[in-house]
This record gives structure tokens, sequence and C-alpha cells, in this order.
């Protein structure tokens, strides 16, 4: 089964946030801010823009509306489906296999008391409670000795600095659970 696409949903957020963007702007936020945790290229971008306007989730608006506007740039807004698209995907569960979407999900929540950001940090410390456990597990099986650990130290240490990153992980949303 294919991957779900997730370039769309975060144009959308995108758009979202700002009410109104060109492609250039959204390539320049990609570029300045979501950087950080995602990548997407101009050649991505665009054709995602059409197909997302194809689908109806996004409209094109004059310059018009934008005091500030490039008269040579298209502008982007979000429909209405648009807009539920994008809250059934921010509110949609994450799973393991794509636990790369909470940064992205995190990134477009804009207050501390949206009803998203519990759900979504408890879903994350779930998810981040069973790797730990998961590697804690691997750690014992592959290393039960001395020689074990010796003979694939790398390896060791790489599952070492796994658990160490995961476990900070948890207590860090587990404070901003405590804190909400």
């Amino acid at each position: 089964m294919p991957k779900k696409r997730t370039l769309p949903y975060v144009l959308l957020g995108l758009i979202n946030d700002k009410q109104h963007l060109s492609g250039y702007q959204m390539v320049q936020e990609f570029k300045h801010e979501i950087s950080d945790f995602w990548t997407a290229s101009h050649s991505q971008i665009y054709p995602e823009l059409q197909r997302m306007t194809d689908d109806g989730w996004i409209t094109t608006v004059t310059p018009d509306t934008q005091p500030d506007a490039n008269r040579n740039q298209t502008y982007y807004a979000l429909t209405s489906t648009g807009h539920d698209v994008l809250l059934d995907w921010l509110r949609e569960p994450l799973t393991q296999k794509d636990t790369d979407l909470f940064a992205l999900k995190l990134f477009f929540i804009k207050t501390s008391d949206s009803p998203l950001l519990k759900p979504l940090l408890a879903q994350q410390l779930t998810l981040s409670q069973n790797r730990v456990t998961y590697l804690k597990s691997r750690k014992e099986t592959v290393f039960q000795s001395q020689t074990d650990i010796d003979s694939h130290y790398g390896h060791f240490l790489t599952l070492s600095r796994g658990i160490e990153r995961e476990s900070n992980y948890v207590l860090w949303l587990q404070h901003l659970l405590e804190t909400l």
C-alpha cells in the first residue's frame, strides 16, 4: 500500500496559518521554518498546489485581497473543504509508522488551549513509551554479556543513545501534558 502523501496537509496548514499564501511564500516557509523537521522542494510544491486546487481544497485568490501582494504571483486560500481536510488530518491518530508526523501536526497547533493539543501529545507519549520498552528489550536481548558488548560496541552505543533520546522525549511529553 502506498504511503499517504503528507505534503498537501503541510500546505493546508501553512495556508491556514497565514490565510493567503503564494507558492513562493510557501517555498520560503519550508526554507525558514519547516525545514528544521520536514523538507519539500519547489518542484514538489507547485504540482501539489495544482492537485489541491483540482480537488477543491484550496482556491486561488486575486492579489487585490493582499495589500502587499506581488500581482505576478498566484495566491491560495483554503476552501471549507480544505479546512475540514486539514482538521481531519490533525485529528488522525498517530501510529508507530508515522511518528515523524508528530512535529508537523504540532507545528500547526496555534494555542495551548487547542482541543487538538492534549490528544496529540498523549498519542506521541504512548508511542514513545512503547519505543523505550522495545529498545530496552532489544538491548537486553542483544547484549546479554560484556563479551556481546565488546564485540559490537558501536551497536551497543547506538542502542544506548536511542534509549536515552527516547526516554528524554517521554519526559518532555509528560512535562508538557502536566503543564497544560
